[in-house]
């Protein structure tokens, strides 16, 4: 916490350079602590998860469900149920969406002004310490202000490789693709994270015809490989999607066709160009840092992510600027809308002097396809560097919906739960799942994750029967029972 007692001597206590949901939660969080908060914001309230990018896209997804299960004859004759076929109107799923975004845009808005903060809308930039020039939007005039603390909260954009050319119509990115403006027959997905997943899984449940392309040698690479193994089955081979795993788009030119000349990773030789209706770029997303003006401040970026420490202070050569805070994808850290929030709430702590670091490890994961994949904690490859650096055996346990009675009830019995844990200590260090809701089960082992517990203990939980958390608790019992 800064030296000086809060007073009149600055415009504000704290202002947020940016209103997404790190922006959103540190004005909050601030305001409703009493501080006098000014949060700066040049486009939509709520950023890219709000406008372009969570809320939005599990809108079309939830919409696209509904037809993907209605469509899906021969599960629904195992409860026999025979529908009718499936229409759909494309306009009205995506005014689901839109009004979806308008409703929270506007309650976000409101929430931040009931509680005493002041909205400036314009762009934002450093203009030295404890310093923010705000450029107004529309009429382009410019104002400093003066902050106790200055929190920088710019978000992320979506990331176009060299070589790719969008037009925003027939070559997009996530953020064109949440309007749904129309179907294209035949839909190239370049990338196979968790945004080229979702989006796979609403074109293809509207009825297109999906080829993903992945640069690395395998298909779902950020992804546990044992939990992409069994999600590829169902969610790309039992699809109409033709995946290829090991080439590069090196050139995609916009039009009617859209052509992809695609590359041999390795030898960066042409294999194959490809004439589609359109295409998706879903190649990650880069910090937007470049307008902030770090330099007044001596700050320099890591490929233009800010660096912070654990109390989300910016650093300078491994030491804090004083009153500079920044959190959300522009520090790079869990690109995760719910990570930008607890950062944002872990900032303004400290700067009320409240000690605080935010804990990576048990923030979860989750990619909102049918079914759902989720992970908290470390990655099987981490789990088994730790293992080896601190001397002790790893632990592995593996629980199956097909023997969950709710999974086996759903005709819904494809999915798997990895769980990682110290086999001294039993304390849990991740987990992996794919299957029925499984954005919502990681939750109870996130929790376990945040209070270092041991499987010994939490194998004595008492789970409902019969729900899909019993997948769960088959994990920690199998885990209590290998346990030293």
């Amino acid at each position: 916490m800064s030296d000086a007692p809060f007073n009149g001597a600055f415009d504000y206590d704290v202002i947020v350079i940016g209103a997404g949901y790190g922006g959103f939660d540190a004005a909050k969080h601030a305001a409703d602590h009493g501080l006098r908060v000014a949060i700066v914001e040049s486009r939509d309230m709520g950023g890219t998860c709000v406008n372009r990018g969570c809320v939005p896209s599990k809108a079309l997804l939830a919409a696209s469900g509904r037809v993907r299960e209605l469509a899906d004859a021969e599960h629904l004759a195992g409860f026999g149920i025979h529908a009718a076929p499936v229409r759909f109107e494309r306009q009205k799923i995506a005014d689901h969406a839109n009004q979806l975004v308008a409703t929270i845009r506007t309650n976000l808005t409101r929430t931040l002004e009931r509680a005493g903060a002041t909205i400036l809308r314009g762009s934002g930039r450093l203009a030295g310490s404890q310093q923010v020039t705000v450029r107004e939007s529309g009429s382009g005039l410019e104002r400093t202000y003066s902050a106790r603390d200055v929190i920088l909260a710019t978000g992320s954009e979506p990331f176009v490789p060299p070589g790719i050319e969008t037009d925003g119509r027939t070559v997009f990115t996530s953020d064109e693709a949440v309007s749904l403006e129309w179907l294209p027959r035949w839909l190239a997905i370049i990338g196979s994270g968790y945004i080229g997943l979702e989006f796979a899984d609403v074109y293809t449940a509207l009825g297109c015809e999906v080829t993903m392309i992945e640069a690395l040698d395998r298909v779902m690479p950020t992804f546990d490989p044992d939990i992409a193994k069994i999600a590829a089955r169902h969610l790309i081979d039992g699809r109409d999607i033709d995946a290829r795993a090991g080439v590069l788009a090196r050139k995609v030119t916009p039009g009617c066709p859209v052509t992809i000349e695609l590359a041999d990773m390795q030898s960066r030789e042409l294999v194959e160009t490809l004439e589609v209706d359109a295409v998706l770029v879903a190649t990650g997303r880069v910090p937007s840092s470049k307008d902030l003006n770090l330099a007044a401040v001596g700050v320099e970026t890591n490929r233009g992510f800010v660096p912070v420490d654990e109390r989300m202070r910016v650093l300078v050569q491994g030491e804090p600027v004083p009153h500079l805070w920044a959190v959300g994808d522009v520090t790079g850290k869990m690109m995760l809308a719910h990570t930008a929030a607890a950062q944002g709430t872990v900032a303004v702590d400290n700067i009320l002097g409240h000690a605080r670091a935010i804990d990576y490890r048990s923030i979860p994961a989750a990619t909102f396809t049918h079914p759902e994949i989720s992970s908290v904690g470390l990655s099987e490859a981490d789990a088994r560097e730790l293992a080896s650096r601190e001397g002790f055996e790893l632990g592995s346990v593996r629980s199956y919906f097909k023997a969950n009675s709710k999974a086996l009830a759903e005709l819904e019995s494809d999915g798997l739960m990895k769980l990682l844990f110290n086999k001294a200590s039993g304390e849990v260090l991740g987990a992996h799942i794919y299957g029925l809701h499984a954005a919502d089960l990681i939750q109870e082992i996130a929790n376990a994750v945040a209070r270092r517990q041991s499987v010994v203990e939490l194998a004595r939980e008492v789970h409902t029967h019969p729900t899909l958390s019993e997948v769960v608790e088959v994990a920690y019992k199998q885990a209590a029972m290998a346990v030293d």
